[in-house]
Parts: C-alpha cells; structure tokens; sequence
C-alpha cells in the first residue's frame, strides 16, 4: 500500500491511496500484487497512464514480480443535487452555445451514448421544448410514455440512455407555442416528474439563446457544469462567448469548450481560442463528416453505428474529456457525498 501511496492521479494531483482509488490489496506466493482501482469515471482518458504508475511503482517493492490490477468506477456526486431535489443523480451537465445550428443536439446524443458505452449510467433530457429533436436522432418518435404507480413519467430507453424529451409528448405536426413560465414549469417537470433512477450523468441538451431555457435551468436545478458548443468561425464563436459568459454570471461552473464541424468548410481553431480567451478547458474538436449528418437523421448515433471513425473517436474522446472535467471539479469543490446517502 506504501507503494501505491506514491502514484500521483494524473487529473486530480493527489495520490491514489489518499483518494480511496485503490482496494482489495493482497500478495500471492509467487509475488504476483492483486489490487483494485476505483476510478473516478468509467471513461477516464488517462486509465493506461494510472496503470503504468501503479505498475512501476509496485514492481519496484523487493519480492513483487508482477501485478494483476482489477478496475471499478465510483462517479463523484454533487451533493446539491441530491440536497436540493433529492434525486440519485451524481451530475447534471448544460451542453449549451448562444448560437443556433452549431450541433448542440448532436454533441449531446453522441456525448451521452459514450458515456454509457463507458459503462456509466446516464440520462437524456432534451430541454429544446420549443424545437425537440432528440428522439429522432435516437430512432424514437412520438409516443405515449408509461407511468409509474408513483405517477411519474417512465423515460423511454435507446443506446444504453434514459431519455425525456417535449418530443415524446407532442404531436409532431403541431408547433409548442409556449411563453417563458410555461417553458420554466416543463423542465422543472422533467426532473421532478420522470422516474429517471440512479444516474452518473445527466446530459441536458438546451436550445440555441440565453434565454428562459436557460435560465429556468439555472434557477431549477444546481448544474456540475455548462459544456459550451461552437462551431470554428468567428460569428459562431461570438455567440457561444456570450453564452459562456451568461452561465459564469450564474455561477455555473464551465467544464469547457467544444468545437463542432472542425475542418476545411467552416475553418478550425475557434473554439480553442475562445476556451483559451476565457480561461477554460479545450475539451477537443470533433471533425466535420457526412456520417455524424447522416447517423442523425436516421436515429442511430455515429458513436454507436462507427465507433472506430474520426468522428466517433473524437466524440469519445470528448466524453473522456468531459467526464474528467466533472470529476475534476467536484473533487476540488468538495462538493461530493458518499454514495451510501442516495436511495
């Protein structure tokens, strides 16, 4: 254990033993150490990286041949969330930009199925009342959602995700003509009036503005952090610094900026200039490809149907990212409380 008190976590700057990352510590015979890693999210970008540390660090130890290393994950919790609504939900993060048409939707979905292809347990919640494209770009349509005996909405289920969204609940072919208050009470009623069950993220696509969505959201729930969206060109990136800007103003953590449609037709570099102008993380680029367009339009997310693409792999690359962020932040707010509290 001594030995693995010296392995730094690369994101987090702390060793792992002080962290509570590592259990289930014992030797064998033939010095073979057997340990078990807790990881702060099942999509840690830097699992190899913590692997060899551990590796050389336990090796060095007179008498340890080698190492069998188990991993598990245990996702920090924003303990206002579960103070304020009283839900099993460990984080909820805003996928927003000032700017309409940037791929707010697209980011999301693809997002949230690499996570739950990680291994962690996340929901969907699509807070564009006013234009819900989400259950299209899953393979769902218009439905009648079941009902609990609590009644509480059942979320419907796609790709590994729970998800809730105006579009399950509305006739397709008649437009939501709502005021701000109205808006306010639908994505309130989204959290408290769907059973959405334990999760370790909560993925919320918003629509383009810093309007009543927005700020409802901000008002109704305690946010882990915004993930700010654009496109690489300049008019793209001056809305979404806006955007950035309106979530710092209500004190909403900024895990970071991700550029969308990055590559030759709209440029690239813009959102990495912005996250560097505003001092916040650059999250990654995910390339501009017919077959994020066309995995949309027939509901099967390209991270599902070309994992192995560039699109896909930058979108799971993204998730990592902002999976880290999360921890990151909620360990450094303190901000977390054990597991054992949530029912």
């Amino acid at each position: 254990m001594a030995a693995l008190g010296t392995v730094i976590e690369p994101e987090l700057h702390r060793d792992i033993v002080s962290l509570k990352m590592v259990r289930d510590v014992s030797i064998t015979p033939d010095g073979v150490a057997h340990f078990t890693v807790v990881l702060t999210t099942p999509a840690c970008p830097l699992k190899d990286v913590i692997y060899q540390r551990a590796k050389d660090a336990v090796t060095q130890v007179s008498g340890i041949q080698n190492v069998d290393i188990k991993w598990d994950s245990n996702v920090p919790t924003d303990g206002r969330i579960f103070g304020r609504l009283e839900m099993p939900i460990r984080s909820i993060i805003a996928i927003t930009s000032g700017k309409g048409g940037v791929g707010k939707s697209t980011v999301s979905v693809n997002l949230a199925v690499a996570l739950a292809q990680s291994g962690a347990s996340v929901g969907l919640m699509d807070a564009d009342i006013l234009g819900p494209n989400i259950p299209k770009m899953i393979g769902l349509g218009f439905d009648e959602p079941r009902i609990t005996p609590e009644k509480k909405l059942i979320p419907f289920e796609a790709f590994g995700l729970k998800v809730m969204s105006m579009g399950f609940l509305a006739d397709p072919n008649t437009p939501v003509i709502w005021r701000g208050p109205m808006l306010h009470g639908a994505i309130r009623q989204f959290f408290s009036d769907v059973a959405w069950g334990n999760l370790d993220y909560m993925i919320v696509d918003l629509p383009p503005g810093t309007g009543d969505a927005q700020l409802s959201l901000a008002q109704s729930v305690p946010l882990t952090g915004a993930v700010i969206v654009t496109q690489p060109q300049s008019v793209a990136v001056d809305d979404a610094r806006r955007g950035l800007l309106m979530f710092e103003k209500l004190n909403v953590p900024i895990l970071g900026v991700a550029e969308n449609m990055s590559g030759e037709l709209f440029g690239e570099g813009g959102g990495e200039a912005l996250a560097k102008d505003r001092g916040v993380p650059f999250l990654g680029s995910v390339p501009l490809m017919a077959n994020v367009r066309i995995g949309g339009d027939s509901g099967h997310p390209v991270v599902a149907d070309a994992p192995d693409s560039p699109a896909g792999l930058a979108f799971h690359a993204l998730a990592k990212a902002i999976a880290a962020r999360v921890s990151v932040s909620l360990l450094a707010q303190k901000q977390t409380i054990p597991l054992t509290v949530i029912k």
